[in-house]
């Protein structure tokens, strides 16, 4: 008969290096916490201010384009000189969700803002589909929602200028000549008042008015801080 004890040592497991498994299991909680603190830092570093968008690294200067607006009149957008800050989405009257609430969320934000801001702010609807997409229409549709601006542009001008912003849209569910739809990109571009690219939202992150607006507000703020800051250095550099 073998003989056993009758109060068993418990052992603690222990890892190959012989360090017990929950010291261990610090070790990599505060490793993790450490890289998740210096990617928030780091972030921080390249935009100080913490977007709810997607912030460009670097910001990129945002494409001219030329076409005609919803009052059937040439349009030509110059952002580096335009010196207003724009909300610039890609798409067409006949989608049925996406573009109604970009419009509407983003009428949304502009109604958020300051009497002096919205002055300095709009929104801008590229329509993706100019054989159905008339000025008429886009005048109804766009001024439905509130007081987004339309632009109609022939091809292939369009196509080059979605490339530009890195947008895509494609025929889909072709029914007729005139019956289908579009997929397209669904990001809204915030353009600053020195025509630079800033942030990206997708039209899943516009229902979060505030914290869009706060975007918007940031980057109406440093455009008003440069425009400040022109006259001074000018003077500056007067002999």
């Amino acid at each position: 008969m073998t003989d056993h004890p009758a109060n068993p040592a418990v052992s603690v497991p222990e890892t190959p290096s012989g360090r017990p498994w929950y010291v261990s299991a610090i070790l990599a909680v505060c490793a993790i916490t450490l890289v998740l603190g210096g990617a928030w830092v780091f972030a921080r570093i390249r935009s100080p201010f913490p977007f709810y968008g997607t912030a460009y690294d670097t910001p990129v200067q945002a494409a001219d384009f030329k076409g005609t607006d919803q009052d059937g009149r040439p349009f030509a957008f110059s952002p580096a000189t335009d010196q207003k800050v724009t909300a610039l989405f890609f798409g067409f009257t006949h989608c049925p969700n996406i573009c109604p609430l970009s419009l509407a969320y983003l009428d949304k934000v502009r109604l958020s803002l300051t009497p002096a801001e919205q002055a300095q702010f709009r929104v801008l609807l590229v329509s993706v589909d100019p054989a159905r997409d008339t000025p008429e229409r886009l005048r109804e549709y766009v001024t439905f929602f509130g007081k987004a601006q339309g632009v109609q542009i022939a091809e292939p001008a369009l196509s080059r200028v979605a490339r530009a912003y890195g947008a895509s849209y494609q025929k889909a569910d072709i029914k007729s000549a005139s019956e289908y739809q579009i997929n397209h990109t669904t990001a809204t571009y915030l353009i600053d008042a020195s025509g630079r690219l800033r942030v990206i939202w997708d039209y899943t992150q516009l229902p979060q008015v505030e914290r869009v607006a706060a975007d918007v507000r940031y980057v109406l703020g440093v455009a008003a801080q440069a425009e400040k800051a022109e006259p001074l250095a000018q003077m500056g550099a007067q002999p």
